[in-house]
C-alpha cells in the first residue's frame, strides 16, 4: 500500500487538525429600511467559500488575519457592498451592514450555499426570485426545476416533470411541511392549472434529485421543499401579462409578532390554446388563493435571540375551471416517400372542474437553544369532475411528396374515413387528513439527532363511466368501456430518525432509518440511508458527496388502480436501491466564481408497477409484475460568464429499463419482422430520455445593466413510445427531439434607491418583452392512434405550441 493511500485513508477516518492564524467578522445585514436580510452571501474576496446571513440577518465569517482582506457581502437585487479590514490573529471584529437598491444592482444568484460541501448529496438550494424573471409560457414555479440536471419536462403546458427516469408521481412536495398532492384525474395538460407553489411568498427552496436524508419522506425520485417567508415590513407586488398575473402583499404587526402573507393567481392560457393545432372555443379558467400567518406566541417577560413558541397557519384555496368546445383539426405526418393528411371535424365539448382546498399549521415550540420540537397538522380536499362527450369525425387523405410537379403536402386521394366518439361521466373525492411530530436535539455544536412520528387518514370516492366507440367503414367497435363505484379509506403510519455528525470542520456523516405501515397492504417498509460529504483537505474547493439508502413509495390511489378501473389493495411498495457519487468544483475564472457540479447514480428497482403515459396522466397495470434500473451521470456547470449575471449550462445522460413479468413478443424488435414467441426482457421505460441539455443564461448592456437578458433554452432526446395494448411493441419507437428555446429582453426601474426616502410607495417596476418557443419548433407531446378500414393503425402527433410573444410587468411595491 502506497503512502498516499494511506495518507488518504487516515484523513478519510480520522479528524484532521488545522493550525493557522486566523480571525473572525461577525455582524447583521439588512435592507436600507433595517429589515434583516436572510440568505446574503458573505465571503473575502479571492476565495470562493464564505458564509450566509441567517433568518435574523446575522453572520459570522472566519478570515485570515495579519493581512489586508476585502469582505464582500452580495443580495439578490441589492448593490454589494465591499469592506476592508487588517485583522489581529484572534480578533473578533462586529458590523453592521446595509445594503441598497440601484440600477447597479446585477446579482442573481441561483444557488445560494457559498461553502463546499453544505448543501449535501444531490440538494440544491434555488433562488425563489429567478422564476419571476425565467421567461416561460405561465411563469409557472416548476419551470426552474426543468433547466436542473437530471430534470425533464418535455411540455411547457404542464407543472409535472420528471427526474432522474422517475414518473410525475414519483416526486414529493413539500411547503412549510405540509405534503403537497397533485390532481388525480387530469389526464391532459391543457386542462391544468399551475403549481401550487406561489413564487411571490417563497423564502427558500430546496431541491433533492435523489439520495435524500430519512427525514424527507418515502417516495422514489425527488423533494422539494418549500418555505414560506415571514415579512419583516409592508410590502407588496403586482405581476401581470398576456397569459395571466398576480398580487401578493406582506405585513407585519407593530410589536413585530404578527405576520401575514397572502397571494392570488389567476391563469389565462387562451394565447396559447389558439397556436394549438385543434381549433375551438376554450374557457380555461384558474384561480387560486394562499395566505400563511405567523404569531410568535412567546411570553412577552421571556427574552432570547429566536422565539421560543411560534404558530404559522397555512391556507388554500384553487379552482380550475376548463371547458372546450372543438371545432375541426388538420394534420400532415408520415414518412418523405407517403405524406398522410388527416382532418377531423368534431361536435360535442369537454368541462373539467378541479377544486382543491388545503391548509395546515405548524407549531413550533424551543425547550432550549438546542432542543425543539414541531407539531404540523394538515388536511387536503379534493373534487374533481370530467365530463367528455366528443364525436370526431375523420377522413385520411394522401398528400404530394415531389414538389416539383404540386404543392407540397397537396390532398391527391382520399384514402378513408370513420368516427371516434368519447364519452366521459368520472368524479373522484380525496379527503386527507396528517398530524407530525418532530424533534430535534443537538447535544454538541458536531452533532444532532433529529426524530419524527406521522399518521394519516385517507378517504377516496371514485366513480368512473367512460367508454369510447369506433365507426370504421361501417363498423362500430367498442374499444373502451369501464363503470364502477370506489371507496378506499386507509391509515398511514410513518416514523424516522437520523444522526448528523461533523466528524471535523471538512466531513459530515448523516446516517438514519424511515419506517412506513399502510393497514390497505398491512406492509411495514424500512428504509435504510447514509450520507457523507467532505472537503479535499489539500484542495479545499474541491468537495465530494456519497450516498446509500433503500427507498420505498408506498401505493397512492392511482397506483392501485388498474386500466380496467379495479383497485388491487394486494399491491406492494415499489422498492429501490439508491447509490450516488458526486463532487463539486470551486474555482475563479476572469475573477468571477464559478462551480461545476458532477453526480453519478444508479437507481436497482424491484416491486417496480409498469404504466402508460397518455399526454400527462399515467395509466397503470397496478401489478408488482417487474423489475428495472436507471443509472446516468448530472454535469452543471454554474457562475458569472457575464459579469454580475449568473449564468448555468447542465447536461443528464440517462439510460432506464425494465422487464415484465410474463410479457414476450412475435416480432424482431430491430426488424420489425415475425418471429417465433419469445420473451422481450429489458425494455426502456417510458421516462428513459437519453439526452437533456438545459441552459439559463443572462447578459445585459454595458454601462446600462437595468437592460437585460434572459434565455432559456431546453434540448432533450426523444420519449420511448408505442400504440396502447400492444406489448409485443411496447416503448419501441421514438418521438422526435424536444426542442424549445424561450428569450426575454427587459428593463428595470428602480425608485427608492435611499433609506429616507419616502417620497414615493412605488418600489421598482420590471418590464420584459418575451419570445416564447423562439425556434418555433414543433414538438409532440402524445399521440391519437386512429383505424382505417384495413385495420391499419396511425399514430398521429399531437403538438404544442408554436412561437408566441408575451409582455409582462411587475411593480413592487
Amino acid at each position: 500500500m502506497s503512502l498516499k493511500l494511506v495518507a488518504w485513508l487516515s484523513w478519510l477516518f480520522f479528524p484532521v487538525l488545522v493550525f493557522a492564524q486566523q480571525a473572525s467578522v461577525t455582524g447583521i445585514v439588512t435592507d436600507a429600511a433595517g429589515t434583516p436580510l436572510e440568505y446574503a452571501s458573505v465571503f473575502v474576496k479571492g476565495r470562493t467559500s464564505g458564509s450566509q446571513t441567517n433568518a435574523a440577518g446575522k453572520f459570522k465569517i472566519t478570515t485570515p488575519a495579519e493581512k489586508d482582506i476585502t469582505l464582500v457581502i452580495k443580495y439578490i437585487g441589492l448593490e454589494d457592498q465591499e469592506i476592508k479590514f487588517f485583522l489581529k490573529a484572534g480578533e473578533n471584529r462586529v458590523v453592521k451592514v446595509k445594503l441598497f437598491a440601484g440600477s447597479q444592482a446585477l446579482s442573481t444568484v441561483v444557488i445560494t450555499d457559498q461553502k463546499a460541501g453544505s448543501s449535501g448529496v444531490s440538494i440544491m438550494r434555488l433562488n425563489p426570485r429567478l422564476t419571476k424573471q425565467l421567461p416561460s409560457a405561465f411563469n409557472d414555479f416548476n419551470k426552474i426545476l426543468s433547466t436542473l440536471p437530471g430534470v425533464s419536462n418535455n411540455n411547457e403546458l404542464t407543472s409535472t416533470y420528471s427526474v432522474r427516469g422517475g414518473n410525475y408521481d414519483e416526486n414529493l412536495v413539500y411547503v412549510n411541511g405540509m405534503e403537497i398532492y397533485r390532481p388525480f384525474l387530469v389526464m391532459n395538460a391543457q386542462q391544468e392549472g399551475l403549481s401550487f407553489v406561489n413564487p411571490d411568498l417563497v423564502q427558500d427552496v430546496q431541491f433533492s434529485s435523489g439520495g435524500w436524508q430519512p427525514r424527507l419522506g418515502d417516495k422514489l425520485s425527488s423533494v422539494l421543499n418549500i418555505t414560506y417567508k415571514a415579512p419583516q415590513k409592508l410590502a407588496g407586488s403586482v405581476t401581470g401579462g398576456f397569459m395571466g398575473g398576480r398580487v401578493h402583499l406582506e405585513t407585519v404587526s407593530q410589536n413585530r409578532r404578527v405576520t401575514f402573507l397572502a397571494g392570488v393567481r389567476y391563469k389565462n392560457a387562451q394565447l396559447v390554446f389558439n397556436s394549438l393545432e385543434t381549433n375551438g372555443n376554450y374557457q380555461p379558467n384558474f384561480t387560486d388563493a394562499q395566505s400563511y400567518l405567523t404569531v410568535d406566541l412567546t411570553k412577552k417577560n421571556q427574552v432570547s435571540v429566536s422565539p421560543k413558541t411560534t404558530l404559522g397557519i397555512l391556507t388554500s384555496v384553487a379552482r380550475n375551471k376548463y371547458e372546450v368546445v372543438p371545432f375541426y383539426r388538420e394534420t400532415s405526418f408520415g414518412t418523405m416517400d407517403r405524406v398522410v393528411r388527416i382532418g377531423i371535424d368534431y361536435n360535442g365539448h369537454e368541462r373539467m372542474e378541479y377544486e382543491t382546498y388545503q391548509g395546515g399549521l405548524n407549531l413550533l415550540h424551543r425547550f432550549s437553544p438546542r432542543f425543539f420540537t414541531e407539531v404540523i397538522a394538515s388536511s387536503v380536499l379534493a373534487r374533481e369532475r370530467e365530463l367528455r362527450d366528443v364525436a370526431a369525425s375523420y377522413s385520411f387523405s394522401e398528400g404530394v411528396t415531389d414538389s416539383k410537379t404540386r404543392d407540397l403536402n397537396e390532398e391527391v386521394r382520399n384514402v378513408d374515413a370513420g368516427t371516434d366518439f368519447e364519452h366521459s361521466r368520472n368524479s373522484l373525492t380525496a379527503m386527507i387528513f396528517a398530524v407530525e411530530n418532530r424533534y430535534t436535539w443537538q447535544p454538541t455544536s458536531r452533532r444532532e439527532w433529529q426524530i419524527g412520528l406521522k399518521a394519516a387518514h385517507e378517504n377516496i370516492q371514485d366513480q368512473l363511466n367512460e367508454y369510447s366507440l369506433l365507426d370504421s367503414a361501417g363498423y362500430v367497435t367498442l374499444n373502451k368501456n369501464i363503470t364502477s363505484n370506489l371507496n378506499l379509506k386507509s391509515d398511514r403510519y410513518q416514523g424516522y430518525a437520523q444522526n448528523t455528525i461533523k466528524l471535523d470542520s471538512l466531513r459530515t456523516l448523516i446516517y438514519g432509518v424511515r419506517l412506513n405501515y399502510w393497514t390497505v397492504n398491512r406492509e411495514l417498509l424500512i428504509s435504510p440511508r447514509v450520507q457523507y460529504t467532505g472537503i479535499v483537505p489539500a484542495h479545499p474547493n474541491w468537495s465530494y458527496k456519497i450516498a446509500l439508502g433503500i427507498y420505498y413509495q408506498p401505493p397512492f390511489y392511482r397506483e392501485l388502480r388498474n386500466r380496467q378501473g379495479e383497485l388491487n389493495q394486494n399491491l406492494k411498495a415499489q422498492k429501490s436501491l439508491h447509490f450516488i457519487a458526486g463532487a463539486e468544483y470551486r474555482f475563479l475564472s476572469w475573477d468571477r466564481p464559478f462551480k461545476l457540479t458532477a453526480e453519478a447514480y444508479y437507481k436497482k428497482l424491484t416491486n417496480v408497477i409498469p404504466y402508460e403515459v397518455e399526454n400527462v396522466r399515467l395509466r397503470y397495470f397496478a401489478l408488482n409484475n417487474a423489475t428495472a434500473y436507471a443509472a446516468g451521470l448530472d454535469l452543471r456547470v454554474n457562475g458569472e460568464f457575464i459579469k454580475g449575471a449568473e449564468s448555468w449550462f447542465s447536461l443528464g445522460i440517462l439510460t432506464t429499463k425494465e422487464n415484465i413479468s410474463g410479457d414476450s413478443t412475435t416480432f424482431d424488435l430491430n426488424t420489425f419482422k415475425p418471429v417465433p414467441k419469445r420473451p422481450i426482457g429489458f425494455i426502456r421505460r417510458p421516462t428513459d430520455q437519453r439526452v437533456t441539455f438545459g441552459v439559463f443564461f443572462q447578459d445585459y448592456i454595458p454601462d446600462h445593466p437595468s437592460y437585460k437578458m434572459y434565455l432559456n433554452g431546453v434540448v432533450g432526446t426523444g420519449l420511448p413510445f408505442s400504440p396502447p395494448g400492444n406489448e409485443s411493441i411496447r416503448n419501441q419507437f421514438n418521438m422526435p427531439f424536444y426542442k424549445r428555446v424561450d428569450i426575454g429582453f427587459s428593463k428595470l426601474l428602480t425608485f427608492r434607491t435611499s433609506p429616507n426616502d419616502k417620497t414615493i410607495n412605488l418600489e421598482s417596476f420590471w418590464l420584459s418583452l418575451e419570445v416564447l418557443n423562439l425556434i418555433a419548433a414543433n414538438n409532440v407531446v402524445s399521440y391519437n392512434y386512429v383505424k382505417d378500414v384495413r385495420n391499419t393503425t396511425y399514430a398521429v402527433p399531437n403538438y404544442l405550441s408554436s412561437r408566441l410573444l408575451n409582455l409582462r410587468f411587475i411593480a413592487q411595491f
